[in-house]
């Protein structure tokens, strides 16, 4: 039978770093302790309520110093000493024993295997092979991400795939649950025994036997655990309230086609604008006010054009973290929600990947030199659907590409240079008798150059600098143009007791060019002279050079072993056209461990940020005369670790915003012309439930449910804001067949907007939709227009090509019950708005990949 083993030496990684507040703003210290007083006394009674049934639930977790299995076995748990039997002692190359109560502080425990770490030996391979996985293994014990540093296929991807669903006892320091990074060694070995005679007979040319579905447990006494392969301790633990999209995972999400970022959508308080389309409302914030970053780059914007994919090749991103609220301070100069993407550490061995889609084609190569010092990484995709639409549409035209490269180089012991080039392109026109216009007309470039430098027991250096160009051109000549230079020191530094300092500074410098002359005589950045029903465009944007400098620090502190507070302060200057304004944005989060399972978490914050459009934009910058935006984001809720490897969530979150642009979320409040220049206060608030087994196991699911109410006020006036929708909920399930089958579907739902039906003029903040209001000339009337509801489904077959190789054909389908959605209508105060109808966007996306 074909085998499996694992070697597994065990790193502890150090604690994370949570953000952190000090309320400090007067106008906001009421409210904000109001609201922190009251979520915080209703999310302590509902996790000591659910906690002792919960505690009862969960799996017992070993000690410690439980040795774990030596061999893998495919169906049974590992052996667990009877509860009166003392502990074995443990030998030389197995993982230390647990420090008894008297140990001291700095002791270190590492974590212990719950579940089998076995693999699954891939059909249609041969031979024998070792694969070697780092392995990120967070607080609750569960795998965050799995990377394969050594191995060939098929036997690395089965070694990920499998390891995604490893369990473990999370490693300890001083009696509190860390983070821990890990490297482990999978063996494959093939089965000794011979085929039957008429195996090769019965199958066709080509065909190779079927292995079993399971690695068989060798009979006799267990082996004796090999020697540890290195020891690195890099800690980081998950901040309060974030959620994380592994890599193995979001590849396999019906309807995300493989893309990370477009997998966003399933997490909870993520509120789509409409279906298909990649931009959110973050808790109550518009995607204006959603900060995208990638390995700390700040990114114009994440999505290609349209339905299309995000602008990162997905085989260079390792995983996705979304921040909802109240997150790190090293997080800064956006009010809303910030999503995080880290890419893949350079490998030491050859491997890439490609992909020939109905819409696009990409591919993605890496290789080491100079004796694995060094690594060089290029990606990238090409679009050509202008040859699709030329069929169905031939007057529209749409194409996009983005590429990515990545050069490293280890100068020094534990020390790192690395150049990270990346970009992308979009272009929307139109042809009409003969003559092509414009329509929209992005690009933006990335040029990183930055050195990292590791030292002592998890203390780490980075230093870099970043060029940057983006626009946008509207046709005509006319376009909007930002080139950046940046600079940015950060330190992550361990104390002796154990607390971790974060810190870091960085400037950039923006210059803006504006472009919109129509005439010869028009001198460059000038605007035309407006109509009367359009916006001054010298209102928005204007030709200037803008400075932001700024700077972090928060710390982890341990005030017992099952609490960890990280308190942090952030401040950033801006200065722009003249006009400066001082951000100070405290933050503060909370740990705290209730039982086996069962943690209570707490994140609240604020958070500044320059004026934005409704979506982002690569060269519009708007103004910043009338002032910053800014948030106060606060949230509490309880982290649960269920049977079966399931992980759930409940979270209560509360978020204010003033002096906010939303242009979308405020329409009519204010007439149509000023939705881009008027500030308004708004508020969210709402409850998230979460529940998730991993879609890389056989069976694997997850559920998300937010149930929130968004609002917006001007003056007087008040309302629910136009893209509130008070239900959002996504369900997923996946399902491995064996021998290459993999299938799954995603069901999505969602309210409707809220419309105006009739009336002169919009209802108080108590008439919700559905409701009415009193006025002198009417009653106005708002409705919540009809539910949206999907289904997307994904299939898959994967095949093995020697022993390096595989390929793929998979069917990703968005929308397969064509369902269409209802939108409000445009109108003004004395005319009722009629809700149209549109749709149905149904993208079938049908393809091959492959990779070696």
């Amino acid at each position: 039978m074909n085998n499996s083993t694992v070697s597994t030496p065990w790193l502890p990684r150090s604690a994370a770093h949570r953000p952190a507040l000090v309320l400090a703003e007067q106008p906001l210290r009421g409210a904000a302790m109001r609201f922190l007083r009251r979520s915080t006394a209703a999310a302590a009674l509902l996790a000591s309520a659910l906690a002792p049934c919960l505690a009862a639930a969960a799996p017992d977790t070993p000690l410690p110093h439980a040795k774990p299995p030596a061999e893998p076995s495919g169906d049974a748990p590992p052996a667990e000493p009877p509860p009166d039997a003392p502990p074995a002692k443990p030998s030389g190359d197995a993982p230390p024993a647990a420090p008894p109560p008297d140990a001291p502080p700095a002791a270190l425990v590492p974590p212990a295997p719950l579940t089998p770490l076995g693999a699954d030996y891939p059909a249609g391979a041969h031979g024998d092979a070792t694969v070697r996985l780092v392995l990120t293994v967070n607080a609750d014990g569960t795998v965050r991400s799995a990377v394969a540093e050594d191995g060939v296929e098929p036997f690395a991807s089965a070694a990920v795939a499998a390891a995604t669903s490893f369990r473990f006892a999370p490693a300890t320091r001083n009696g509190a649950p860390v983070a821990a990074r890990i490297r482990v060694e999978v063996r494959f070995t093939e089965a000794a025994s011979p085929a039957p005679p008429d195996a090769s007979a019965a199958a066709p040319p080509g065909a190779s036997a079927p292995a079993p579905e399971r690695p068989a447990t060798a009979a006799g006494p267990a082996p004796s655990a090999p020697r540890p392969i290195e020891v690195t301790v890099r800690g980081e633990q998950p901040a309060p309230g974030v959620s994380s999209l592994s890599r193995g995972e979001v590849r396999i999400i019906p309807g995300a086609f493989g893309d990370p970022f477009r997998a966003l959508e399933v997490l909870p308080g993520v509120t789509p604008i409409v279906s298909g389309l990649p931009f959110f409302y973050v808790r109550g914030s518009p995607p204006g006010n959603v900060g995208y970053f990638l390995d700390g780059i700040r990114v114009p914007y994440l999505y290609h054009l349209g339905l299309g994919p995000s602008v990162v090749h997905p085989g260079i991103v390792e995983r996705v973290d979304l921040y909802p609220g109240g997150y790190p301070a090293r997080h800064g100069r956006y009010a809303g929600g910030i999503v995080a993407g880290e890419t893949t550490p350079p490998l030491p061995y050859w491997h890439g990947e490609g992909m020939l889609r109905l819409v696009d084609v990409g591919g993605l190569v890496e290789g080491p030199f100079a004796g694995n010092r060094g690594a060089v990484l290029v990606g990238g995709r090409y679009s050509y659907t202008a040859l699709l639409l030329s069929l169905a549409a031939p007057d529209v035209a749409l194409d996009y590409w983005d590429y990515q490269a990545r050069l490293s180089y280890e100068v020094a012991p534990e020390g790192r240079l690395s150049l990270f080039a990346f970009g992308a392109h979009d272009f929307l026109g139109s042809e009409e008798d003969g003559e092509q216009t414009t329509l929209f007309d992005t690009t933006f470039h990335r040029l990183d150059l930055r050195y990292d430098q590791a030292y002592g027991q998890g203390s780490a250096l980075r230093g870099a600098l970043t060029l940057g160009h983006d626009e946008t051109g509207i046709g005509d000549g006319q376009k909007a143009l930002t080139r950046s230079l940046g600079a940015r020191l950060s330190l992550a530094h361990r104390l002796r007791d154990e607390t971790m300092i974060r810190a870091g500074i960085d400037a950039v410098i923006d210059d803006n060019e504006l472009d919109l002359g129509t005439g010869p005589d028009d001198p460059p950045g000038d605007a035309a002279p407006d109509d009367d029903n359009d916006v001054p465009i010298d209102d928005l944007l204007l030709s200037r050079v803008d400075l932001t400098v700024g700077g972090y620090i928060e710390s982890d502190i341990a005030i017992t072993p099952r609490l960890r507070i990280t308190p942090g302060l952030r401040l950033d200057l801006y200065h722009s056209d003249g006009t400066v304004a001082l951000a100070v944005d405290p933050r503060i989060s909370a740990r705290l461990s209730l039982g086996r399972g069962v943690t209570f978490v707490q994140a609240h914050g604020v958070a500044s940020q320059l004026p934005s459009f409704v979506v982002p934009i690569p060269g519009f910058r708007p103004r910043l005369e009338d002032g910053l935006q800014r948030s106060f984001q606060s949230s509490a809720g309880v982290e649960l670790a269920l049977p079966e490897d399931i992980t759930a969530t409940v979270s209560v979150f509360h978020n204010a915003f003033f002096n906010m642009t939303d242009a979308l979320g405020s329409l009519g409040l204010e007439s149509a012309e000023d939705a881009f220049t008027l500030r308004a206060l708004g508020a969210a608030t709402g409850v998230e439930l979460s529940a998730h087994r991993r879609l890389t196991r056989r069976v694997g699911g997850f559920a998300s449910y937010t149930l929130s109410r968004s609002t917006r006020s001007i003056g007087r006036s008040q309302r629910v804001s136009s893209f509130d929708r008070t239900h959002v909920a996504n369900v997923a399930l996946t399902y491995d067949f064996g021998r290459g089958y993999r299938a799954g579907g995603r069901f999505v739902f969602y309210s409707g907007l809220p419309q105006r039906i009739g009336g002169a003029t919009l209802p108080p903040i108590s008439g919700v939709p559905g409701g009415s209001g009193s006025l002198a000339g009417g009653a106005p009337r708002w409705e919540r227009l009809p539910p949206f509801f999907r289904l997307d489904v994904r299939l898959e077959k994967r095949w093995s090509i020697g022993k390096s190789g595989w390929l793929a054909v998979v069917l990703d389908v968005l929308n397969t019950t064509l369902s269409k959605e209802t939108m409000p209508g445009m109108c003004d105060a004395f005319s009722p708005c009629k809700p149209t109808t549109f749709g149905p966007v149904t993208v079938p996306n049908f393809g091959l990949e492959g990779g070696f």
